[in-house]
């Protein structure tokens, strides 16, 4: 499938749900920035002694990091939330919180992201171009996680690798199309992006249903035949 089609299936998907798909992305916006910035200014005594302070605090910093570990399942979960667009489900802005009542479910995906950070992160250190590659070989992990959930975090890896065979190229290209839309979006102060990155991860999730899923089908023709 060419990425013009994956992107027309993206946006037909998204027909009649963007209203849902922006509030979400406005919602998130608010919890990614907002929240902590309120956080950090009531810790620091309130805005003007926020606005003087010539360093962070270190209670500051120790506080973003565990609150950027803890909406990795939210991060995750959003994904996901594409995936169902795709899939012609109707899901809604709580479906996406709903995470977090799994907490197995959660800690699992905080520990599958921490694991595939680190591999990019050692792949990166031999040069940028491996650990870019690797990126992408491992960009199906979280899906693979959504529709089997019995799979290890390490499995789930190894299975992504196993299916992007072939497929890295088209997966870069087809982000690589969106920098155009990227570039406008700074010309509306980012306000774009709250279109932008439900197109975006619409269109990655019509990748894994339209060239990821299909690949369980000959993997069990192959079974049958051996």
């Amino acid at each position: 499938m060419r990425i013009s089609e994956l992107k027309r299936k993206a946006l037909q998907s998204l027909g009649g749900k963007w209203g849902v798909t922006v509030s979400l992305m406005l919602l998130l916006f608010l919890i990614n920035l907002i929240f902590p910035l309120i956080v950090e200014v009531i810790g620091s005594g309130g805005f003007s002694e926020w606005l003087m302070q010539e360093d962070t605090p270190l209670w500051s910093d120790i506080f973003s990091m565990v609150f950027s570990i803890a909406l990795i399942p939210l991060t995750i979960s959003t994904t996901w939330f594409y995936l169902n667009l795709v899939r012609e489900g109707n899901p809604g802005i709580p479906e996406v919180f709903a995470i977090y009542k799994d907490g197995k479910t959660s800690f699992k995906l905080i520990g599958a992201s921490i694991l595939q950070a680190i591999f990019i992160f050692l792949w990166s250190l031999l040069l940028i171009i491996p650990g870019i590659i690797k990126a992408i070989a491992y960009s199906q992990q979280f899906f693979l996680l959504k529709d089997h959930p019995e799979y290890t975090v390490l499995e789930a890896i190894t299975e992504s690798k196993k299916r992007m065979k072939g497929l890295k190229w088209k997966y870069f290209l087809m982000h690589l199309s969106f920098i155009g839309w990227g570039i406008l979006c700074m010309f509306t102060l980012g306000i774009g992006l709250l279109w932008l990155i439900p197109y975006a991860g619409t269109t990655t999730a019509a990748f894994y249903e339209e060239l990821i899923v299909p690949q369980e089908d000959i993997d069990d023709d192959q079974q049958i035949e051996g």
